[in-house]
Formats: structure tokens, C-alpha cells, sequence
């Protein structure tokens, strides 16, 4: 499969044991009976904070899914809607998923935005079966510096179809290889459960995707 589908994260681990200019000058001394045990292991502590309002943060999973919403204020509905990270053969991230609820798009009855890897193949656009149904082609609405998105609407029947299903196929084509299809399962366990939770998100209101949910 051509690298350009593959999602990586560099790091750069270089200078660790290098202490910054202004961390070599001499350090205030320490009052006495103070002096800090550079040899004592730290044992750590709860990195686990409550999400501040506006935070979005993974609320529960559901089968496969990940129910992902935004903090509300205290009293308020929270926005929530699905959440999977789709893999390729090898295991590899290629692609994000998200699906919401919308009340203003007849007849979608819900809506999702697919991020797949920059330098997709876009007039091929994307196609999505279910259980080996009927595919359906979708196009691609923008790429940015996360990827190319295409945003879809589901109406009863798809909904249905997702509901009932165990496992959706979605088919994208890389730019470079544009015979070559790149098949990505899309599990549907838990599916019933975790739209039931999800809220309803204005159609208006572009749904963004985590850059890093690996």
C-alpha cells in the first residue's frame, strides 16, 4: 500500500541529556533543611483532570465506537456523536470517522465527515458499503493539513442499514496509485447504542475531527 495512506506521528527525541543555556546558570540555593533528593524516584501523580467547559473529551466507548463530546456549562446539554479510527489491512491508521444526529436536512436523518489521508485520490471519491450491500459513492468537500474530508448524510434507510449491520467497508484510491484500492473496515458494534447517546448537531456547525485519536 503506498506510504502516502499511512497516518505517523514524528517525534523528535533529540538534545534530552542537553540542558538549555538558561538552565546552566547557577541555581538559587536552597534554604537549609530544604535541599531537594535528586536521587529519590518520583512515584508519580493522576494526570486525570475533569474536562473544562468547551474541552472535547471521550465521555465512554460504545462496542467499537468512542462516544467523544464537548464539556458543556454546568446545566447545560453536552454535544456528543461517534468517534472511530478506521485501520487498513495492516493494521495501519488511514482514516477518521464521525457520526452525528441533524434535525434540519431532510431526508438525512444523520450526518458524518470521513478524514482521509492528503493526496487521496479525489475524483474517485469515496465509497461505502454495508455487509456487502449496495456501495454508494460520496464526494470529497476539502482537504487541510489533517486530511481531505468528505461530509455525508445518512437518511433512515442508511441509518437503518448501520443499526442492523456488523461491519460497513469504506474504499478510497491514493493519488499515486489510482488502480489501487485501499479497503477499510468500519466496525458497527455498538453502533445502535452509542447513536442513541449521541445529540442532535446543527448542520451549520462543521463537525472537526481529533488530529490524534491512535
Amino acid at each position: 500500500m503506498s506510504a502516502i495512506l499511512r497516518v505517523t506521528t514524528a517525534m523528535a527525541l533529540t538534545g534530552l541529556l542537553a540542558l538549555p543555556a538558561f538552565a546552566q546558570e547557577a541555581a538559587p540555593e536552597q534554604p537549609a533543611g530544604e535541599a531537594e533528593d535528586f536521587n529519590a524516584l518520583p512515584l508519580g501523580e493522576s494526570a486525570n483532570e475533569d474536562p473544562q467547559p468547551g474541552q472535547v473529551y471521550i465521555k465512554e466507548d460504545v462496542g467499537d465506537w468512542a462516544l467523544q463530546c464537548v464539556r458543556a456549562e454546568e446545566g447545560e446539554e453536552e454535544a456528543c456523536q461517534l468517534y472511530q479510527l478506521m485501520r487498513d489491512e495492516q493494521d495501519n491508521p488511514v482514516a477518521e470517522i464521525i457520526v452525528y444526529k441533524v434535525d434540519d436536512d431532510p431526508p438525512a436523518v444523520a450526518g458524518a465527515n470521513i478524514v482521509a489521508p492528503l493526496e487521496t485520490l479525489l475524483p474517485a471519491g469515496l465509497v461505502m458499503s454495508v455487509d456487502g450491500g449496495e456501495p454508494r459513492k460520496y464526494p470529497f468537500a476539502v482537504c487541510n493539513r489533517v486530511g481531505c474530508v468528505s461530509r455525508i448524510g445518512l437518511t433512515q434507510q442508511d441509518l437503518d442499514a448501520f443499526k442492523r449491520g456488523k461491519q460497513a467497508q469504506l474504499v478510497i484510491r491514493p493519488y499515486g496509485a489510482p488502480q489501487v484500492e485501499v479497503k477499510l473496515p468500519l466496525s458497527l458494534s455498538g453502533f445502535t447504542d452509542g447513536f442513541a447517546k449521541s445529540t442532535v448537531i446543527p448542520k451549520q456547525a462543521p463537525q472537526q475531527m481529533p488530529e490524534q485519536q491512535q
